[in-house]
């Protein structure tokens, strides 16, 4: 399948019901991330991992005990699909999500979702998403690692305290020009920097297709 980069964005779910289908550890996670986004989630698995038990067990989510029906469907407006190793379950699912105008993604089958979710790293109230359009989602992970290294606590902590400046320029400076230049101060000087370091098998790669052109020149 030709890589598709698809549209970028973030879906607002807070508020609305969304179904994660699965009880393993990457429905736990995925069914985390959820509601601290605010979702009403619903957890449809005959078994779950202690984690989503718990949650169930304190109602923060709903379980459906059960297989996947088509009515589960019905008020929602998202579905992720942790169950791995099912492609024909994954294809069924998106014809019957298509049909309601559900957004669906499946774990392993790009072929079978609507939506791809990127690696994400989260400092404080900035996210960054990282997609390799599903050519290399491997990459994704160790540029996650790395960047949750340089995004660190106290970058957390600068990030709220913009916040906060803005928030107070807002409030005591009428005159929006000195509003601007006040924030443009607080940010002079602020750089992401980083270089990329290639694995010696790409090196000698690189080094290979360098020496074919020259003994084709």
């Amino acid at each position: 399948m030709a890589a598709n980069p698809g549209f970028p964005l973030v879906l607002d779910v807070k508020g609305w019901s969304v179904l994660v289908i699965g009880g393993d550890e990457e429905a736990a996670e995925k069914t985390q991330r959820l509601l601290e986004s605010g979702a009403r989630v619903t957890v449809i698995s005959p078994t779950l991992n202690e984690a989503l038990r718990q949650l169930a067990a304190s109602a923060r989510v709903l379980h459906r005990g059960r297989h996947f029906r088509e009515a589960d469907l019905e008020q929602t407006i998202l579905v992720l699909n942790t169950i791995r190793g099912d492609r024909d379950f994954a294809r069924m699912l998106l014809a019957k999500a298509r049909g309601k105008g559900v957004l669906l993604w499946s774990v392993d089958y790009p072929e079978a979702c609507s939506v791809t979710m990127p690696a994400v790293v989260a400092s404080g109230h900035v996210r960054v998403a990282i997609s390799t359009s599903g050519v290399a989602p491997a990459l994704s992970g160790f540029m996650k690692e790395d960047l949750e290294r340089i995004l660190d606590a106290e970058f957390a902590v600068y990030v709220e305290w913009l916040g906060q400046l803005r928030d107070q320029a807002k409030a005591n400076e009428p005159d929006a020009e000195k509003r601007r230049a006040l924030l443009r101060e607080a940010l002079d000087g602020f750089r992401l920097l980083g270089k990329v370091q290639y694995p010696k098998v790409w090196l000698d790669e690189r080094a290979k297709a360098a020496s074919a052109v020259k003994r084709d020149a």
